[in-house]
């Protein structure tokens, strides 16, 4: 058996569980374990796996209970694929599946089971079917004792969780729909990378002195800089895309009087 499997996967590009598969429905018989690959589409994906899939859709799950979410990246090679209902019906059923499955992992999800196959299996079935290179980016499970808040944005192209203790799903949603708008790299300051600041003030102290600011003034104008790419990618730090007045660590504390604390977000853009 072990034969065959290395023997078909030379011949056809096709993945381990696809070949297994095969010989399995075909009762061990090569020559018909190759067609069903190929009638499944599974040869012909193998041949496009080399071709770029830029485009593509994310979509995310939230449980009825809003304990759990999942959210899913499928890239295809053009965005005319990305619009078309099956390619969009597959990763709606991904996004499903990967609920229900709560796999730790993209490789753990790729094995998980999706109507009789898996999710493998199923994703290069539909690649044949479509004709392009279709790739399981990204996908990611969240479980939270708190709240799981979700946002989609521009056709699919953008998508983020949020995992919040102590607010609101309302609240949970606006966070996720800010983190879609303003894109920030991190939750918090303390997550910013210190050699990465250091690295940062030295390009903008020598910009300052190489365009001839005085040196008694260069340390402020390096600090305001610093501060400011603080305000522009730490998500607590940044303003509301819905009142510019506050900022998000303001609007967590002013949930009736408690202390919202936003856990983690997640956020997947296409081609990013």
């Amino acid at each position: 058996m072990m034969e065959s499997i290395k023997k078909l996967r030379e011949m056809t590009g096709a993945g381990m569980m696809d070949v297994k598969k095969a010989l399995g429905d075909a009762g061990g018989d090569e020559d018909k374990a190759v067609a069903l690959l190929r009638e499944r589409g599974i040869v012909k994906a193998a041949k496009k796996a080399d071709r770029e899939a830029k485009e593509g859709l994310i979509v995310f799950r939230i449980s009825p209970d809003k304990k759990k979410g999942a959210l899913i990246e499928v890239n295809s090679e053009t965005d005319f694929v990305a619009r078309n209902s099956d390619f969009q019906q597959l990763v709606a059923n991904f996004a499903d599946a990967l609920l229900a499955s709560g796999a730790a992992d993209l490789e753990a999800f790729k094995q998980s089971a999706l109507e009789g196959e898996t999710v493998e299996s199923a994703l290069a079935a539909a690649a044949g079917r479509i004709g392009e290179n279709l790739v399981l980016n990204r996908a990611v499970y969240v479980e939270t004792d708190g709240v799981i808040g979700g946002y989609v944005h521009n056709n699919g192209k953008i998508g983020v969780l949020v995992d919040l203790m102590g607010g609101s799903e309302e609240l949970a949603k606006d966070i996720a729909l800010h983190i879609a708008a303003e894109r920030p790299r991190y939750l918090k300051r303390e997550e910013v990378n210190a050699d990465d600041i250091e690295k940062e003030r030295e390009i903008l102290t020598n910009k300052a002195l190489n365009e001839g600011k005085p040196q008694n003034i260069v340390d402020k104008i390096v600090g305001g800089q610093i501060s400011k790419f603080y305000e522009e990618n730490v998500l607590l730090e940044q303003k509301f895309v819905k009142d510019n007045t506050q900022t998000i660590s303001a609007l967590l504390t002013a949930q009736g009087g408690a202390q919202a604390n936003l856990k983690r977000f997640v956020r997947f853009e296409v081609g990013a």
